[in-house]
């Protein structure tokens, strides 16, 4: 008889519960260095008041959440887009790990971002130079009206139907716009809201080795992502995590949203 076959039978012919699989906290560990810690810290004290400390919280209810983000069953665009291709193992690990740690002391500092994620590379075009308009948008969320731009490498891609390569530059523009009432955007009669003046930049841009920044499990090809002021400036110290992490999910569309629009304008 297979020696552990008969030692599992007997376990369930006498009653007796086995351990679950014992989580791997080293492996947890990496896990969070490399990943989470952009987010949450390694050592469990998250980077923003926006993001939850994970330092002592129980690892079962740790694993819970991993798996509703998992599933979808609990909505967070961030969270289901990096968890989709986690296993139970790993999502044990990780939070067997956070649970080993000690609590964050009150009114402790929060972490700060691994530098490696902290947005630098990425540079606007002066006055938008070389960049073509080629979709428009309502942002609902953030009550803005918004221009999307590429420049002629990308929209070269796209007009071949293929990835879009290195040298690639995506730039969209915010504008704030006319409220009306009840706080409601107001919109004209091409059905676009009414813009009053500039919010800002954002940006994306993907050169040769820049991919190698970050790890695998959060890595968007190539691309690096900013955010500018209104008056061109960069605006300090952006998170790239949460970029990397919304646009993982559309890998297959080169990390873009608009993919399609930029195809179709392309071949107009």
């Amino acid at each position: 008889m297979n020696i552990r076959y008969g030692i599992l039978s007997a376990a369930f012919a006498f009653g007796v519960v086995m351990p679950a699989q014992v989580a791997d906290i080293a492996a947890g560990r990496e896990m969070a260095e490399t990943v989470c810690a952009a987010c949450h810290g390694a050592n469990g004290v998250s980077v923003s008041p926006r993001v939850p400390n994970l330092a002592a919280q129980r690892a079962g209810y740790i694993s819970k959440l991993l798996k509703a983000f998992r599933s979808k069953k609990r909505k967070h665009g961030i969270m289901s887009g990096l968890v989709g291709v986690l296993s139970d193992s790993a999502f044990g690990d990780v939070a067997a790990y956070y649970a080993s740690l000690p609590g964050a002391p009150d009114g402790a500092a929060k972490s700060r971002p691994p530098a490696n994620y902290i947005a630098k590379r990425v540079t606007l075009p002066a006055d938008m130079v070389g960049l073509t308009h080629y979709f428009t948008f309502n942002h609902k969320g953030r009550k803005q009206l918004r221009y999307v731009y590429a420049n002629k490498v990308a929209l070269d891609a796209a007009k071949a139907g293929k990835e879009l390569p290195d040298g690639s530059i995506i730039v969209v523009e915010a504008f704030k716009v006319e409220m009306g009432p009840g706080k409601k955007p107001v919109v004209g009669g091409d059905g676009f809201y009414i813009s009053t003046e500039r919010a800002g930049f954002t940006a994306m841009e993907r050169r040769a080795g820049w991919g190698d920044d970050f790890p695998g499990m959060i890595r968007n090809g190539n691309w690096h992502y900013a955010v500018f002021k209104a008056d061109r400036s960069p605006r300090p110290n952006v998170n790239q995590a949460s970029c990397l992490a919304c646009h993982l999910p559309h890998a297959k569309n080169s990390y873009l949203f608009t993919m399609k629009a930029l195809t179709d304008a392309a071949r107009k």
